[in-house]
């Protein structure tokens, strides 16, 4: 099957979710900076969460320039991660309306361990159906960055109850680990 209706429709429901979290934010009653005040712990979620789909939305788009074809094994495990990306709105919104609590907190961390392994069970998909000798495997190697994550992620859900701001900080670290630009996929295509 061709990949470009798994590429178009996966870019349509993240823009979507963008675009939902951003409607979560409301717009203060007066017009004085104090009225901000109370939006900062809903915007720094809603920050910190964009930071998130838009990593995905980029590596997905980079993982699927690695590839050919898909199968119905590829489409369903796109939809497994979509789905949990489609609940970053609703754990965003939470954390912040509660001004990150433990529960909110532990909440959103383990949508984003779930959302990582959808990933990686999409990745080992797209390397089943090419084979291990395929410009993806090559691109991708070991893949140390989304096993970090992951593990990252498991510390963090149960340090939320502990330490609740540690958590978060272990959240902002994934996404800094992400934001450095992983060139394998555009390297490996340029050759």
């Amino acid at each position: 099957m061709d990949k470009g209706r798994l590429e178009a429709f996966s870019d349509g429901v993240i823009a979507i979710l963008i675009t939902i979290m951003v409607l979560g934010l409301s717009v203060p009653q007066s017009a004085d900076l104090d009225a901000l005040r109370p939006l900062i712990p809903t915007f720094f979620s809603y920050l910190l969460s964009f930071i998130f789909l838009g990593i995905y939305w980029s590596n997905h788009h980079h993982l699927l320039q690695a590839i050919e074809q898909v199968d119905g094994r590829v489409l369903w495990a796109n939809l497994h991660l979509l789905f949990w990306l489609s609940l970053v709105p609703f754990g965003a919104g939470w954390m912040g309306e509660s001004s990150f609590g433990a529960w909110p907190v532990a909440l959103y961390g383990i949508i984003l361990f779930f959302s990582a392994v959808a990933y990686f069970i999409l990745v080992r998909t797209l390397l089943a159906l090419h084979g291990q000798d395929s410009l993806l495997a090559t691109a991708l190697g070991s893949d140390i960055k989304g096993k970090l994550s992951i593990v990252i992620y498991v510390v963090s859900i149960p340090l939320a109850f502990v330490i609740t701001w540690l958590a978060c900080v272990l959240y902002v670290a994934v996404a800094l680990i992400w934001l450095v630009p992983d060139r394998r996929i555009e390297k490996t295509l340029a050759r």
